[in-house]
């Protein structure tokens, strides 16, 4: 059985300097923050390649004019849904007051905001709404669970984040449509009642690199966020190849995507009542590892088949437990068959695939569901590339396990 290690060159259009492009956009946004005014900025849990950089600089650009600020985190029900768990999401980041000189004040409790053309009560941060403006920084990007005018991003921050586990649970309840329809109604709401001036948004290309940030006075949002995520679907990430019997993937987790893998880049969704995507295929998914930044967190897990003994102890079922209920998802929290080792949860791969020949097996292995650039590929795989002027083989015949039965490194 042979893997070799490919590169598939990607337009990937990228900020030269992030935080000169973060200074510029704020300065021209046309906010003004009065002297002497708290100012909090809400933050959430996804792993995003700059976040640290534009935090960094949106704090700085509040304290010139003579702000106060202060971080929140916005992140519904993640962390455990405590106050502590989501500061400690936030201080893994390097957001705390001894890396960018701003605390964090968190909480869970929220207060209600007239509810209007919402079908559900509409909440909101009860630190933020008690200062004297909030700003919002997020990535906006296609959403792993739905897709619709607003997905991932600044919208969803908003409602969802902002309104805590409350808003969280009051939207999940009703499935993909609380989160499609029902979610820019309640963010609508908080635009209109609650204290938000300014959303940050910052898209990423397809190797997960800042490409834009844009400042946006509170009004312009629900436009600006329109442009931005149709900017992220042209360069979000995907796999070259459409059909397999097996995908290996290093690690999963919350910074790489809510769920833990990207929905769009494996193609499963696991939803009740949802279709399933069409592209990409894949038979079996074995996942190796849980990232150290989810927590133990470890929501969609149930989109893998096979997952190694090490990522099951990894777990915290409590943190877990407690962002699949609120999600309403439960299909995706699904313990997957454990394997002992890497090289036994290939072998249960390609068992679950039905696999004969191995030399016609379709495999590939990936770090995770961010970065699908470089991959290593079966001899089936790679033949299926010769025509595609986009790949670069850069190592044939590599090895996937050493002797013990553990996953070789990525690059050797």
């Amino acid at each position: 059985m042979r893997f070799h290690r490919v590169r598939v060159a990607v337009d990937a259009p990228a900020l030269a300097d992030v935080a000169a492009a973060t200074d510029i956009t704020l300065a021209s946004c046309g906010v003004v923050i009065a002297a002497g005014t708290e100012v909090a900025i809400a933050v959430g849990s996804r792993g995003i390649t700059d976040l640290t950089t534009v935090v960094e600089r949106v704090v700085r650009w509040v304290r010139v004019q003579g702000g106060v600020p202060f971080l929140i985190p916005a992140m519904g029900s993640h962390g455990g849904a405590t106050a502590e768990g989501q500061r400690e999401v936030l201080q893994s980041y390097g957001l705390d007051v001894s890396d960018i000189g701003c605390d964090i004040r968190a909480t869970m409790d929220v207060v209600g905001l007239p509810q209007g053309a919402s079908p559900v009560p509409v909440f909101t941060d009860a630190i933020a709404r008690a200062a004297s403006a909030t700003i919002v920084v997020n990535r906006i990007k296609p959403h792993t669970d739905f897709h619709g005018p607003y997905e991932s991003g600044l919208m969803k921050m908003i409602a969802i984040g902002m309104g805590k586990q409350v808003q969280a649970e009051a939207l999940h309840a009703y499935g993909v449509r609380g989160l499609r329809d029902f979610m820019p109604l309640v963010a609508a709401q908080v635009l209109a009642h609650g204290n938000v001036v300014l959303g940050v948004g910052i898209v990423e290309n397809a190797l997960d690199t800042t490409m834009e940030v844009r400042a946006v006075p509170a009004a312009q949002i629900p436009e600006a966020e329109l442009q931005l995520l149709e900017l992220a679907r042209v360069n979000a990430p995907g796999l070259a190849v459409d059909v397999l019997d097996v995908l290996l993937v290093d690690q999963m987790g919350k910074d790489i995507s809510g769920v833990g893998m990207d929905t769009n880049v494996i193609g499963r969704l696991l939803i009740g009542g949802q279709a399933e995507p069409h592209r990409p295929q894949i038979s079996m998914i074995g996942c190796h590892d849980l990232t150290p930044a989810s927590h133990g967190n470890a929501t969609g897990m149930g989109l893998a088949d096979v997952v190694t003994e090490r990522l099951a102890l990894a777990i915290d079922h409590e943190v877990t437990r407690t962002n699949i209920i609120t999600s309403g998802f439960l299909l995706r929290g699904k313990l997957p068959v454990v394997a002992p080792d890497d090289r036994t949860l290939w072998e249960w791969c390609l068992r679950g695939a039905g696999i004969v020949d191995l030399h016609s097996v379709r495999a590939v292995r990936i770090v995770d569901t961010l970065h699908c650039a470089h991959m290593w590929v079966t001899d089936a795989v790679l033949d299926g590339l010769d025509d595609d002027s986009r790949v670069e083989v850069e190592e044939l015949d590599v090895k996937l396990h050493d002797a013990a039965g553990r996953l070789m490194p990525f690059v050797s």
